[in-house]
């Protein structure tokens, strides 16, 4: 399995000011892996997230992604990577499938192409009836599924998707885990965050815990929940709260 790592990541480190937020994290993710990263507020997911999609360069360590390097070569692993924020990333002004459209050709995809890959992944994440409508008449859950869409319109090699399912409705979330399965089946590699440890749980190959900017746990579902009892039994609840403390981290 080693040969197929996508992702290979060595001493990553960041700090704002003296605070560090990402404190010498090292991981690596096989091709076609969905990989969690769960941790509390503060843990340095979302710093961690902003490095891999070349946002944020490391102050010490590296990334690569596909052979290439986030610090010396990120415009080589932008071509690679489709991201969905948290912040929804559509204009509302736009169609479902204008924004498509508008978001394949900005990743250099030709006319035709683009508009083959909106109508291809509307109908992957349940929008192809509301695709001529404007997004501002979508539901909160529609601009979900929609963001996902756009992340995955240039078939990126590895797509990260950061908390993806916040705020939406039960069908539109499990329409979201079918679209991730499905990516996972074509080989696609996934990055997910999420604060759902029941997400994790359904759809994650392996599982890394951050806190407080580094790494405190990291394996299979199974392999996390086995030190705590009985895998049938134990959730990932209880083990992110064993690692990582239960006081609130507001």
């Amino acid at each position: 399995m080693e040969e197929n790592w996508f992702v290979e990541a060595v001493d990553i480190r960041h700090a704002y000011g003296d605070e560090p937020s990402v404190d010498g994290v090292s991981f690596r993710i096989a091709k076609g892996e969905v990989y969690g990263l769960l941790g509390p507020n503060g843990a340095g997911k979302t710093t961690l997230i902003r490095i891999l999609n070349t946002l944020l360069p490391p102050h010490a360590g590296d990334a690569l992604i596909g052979g290439r390097s986030v610090r010396k070569d990120p415009a080589s692993v932008r071509a690679q990577i489709g991201v969905c924020p948290q912040n929804l990333a559509i204009y509302e002004d736009l169609t479902g499938v204008e924004n498509l459209v508008f978001f394949g050709r900005m990743s250099g995809l030709s006319g035709s192409a683009a508009r083959a890959a909106a109508d291809e992944f509307l109908g992957l994440v349940g929008l192809s009836e509301r695709g001529r409508d404007r997004t501002r008449s979508y539901s909160g859950g529609m601009k979900r599924r929609l963001n996902l869409a756009i992340a995955l319109v240039a078939r990126p090699d590895l797509v990260l998707l950061d908390e993806p399912t916040v705020g939406v409705d039960p069908q539109s979330r499990n329409r979201i885990f079918d679209t991730v399965e499905a990516l996972n089946q074509q080989g696609m590699t996934v990055v997910y965050t999420t604060h759902y440890m029941e997400e994790a749980d359904r759809l994650c190959d392996r599982i890394m815990i951050m806190d407080r900017g580094r790494i405190v746990g990291e394996g299979t579902p199974r392999d996390l929940k086995e030190p705590l009892g009985d895998p049938a039994e134990v959730t990932l609840e209880d083990v992110f709260l064993s690692l990582t403390g239960r006081n609130l981290r507001d």
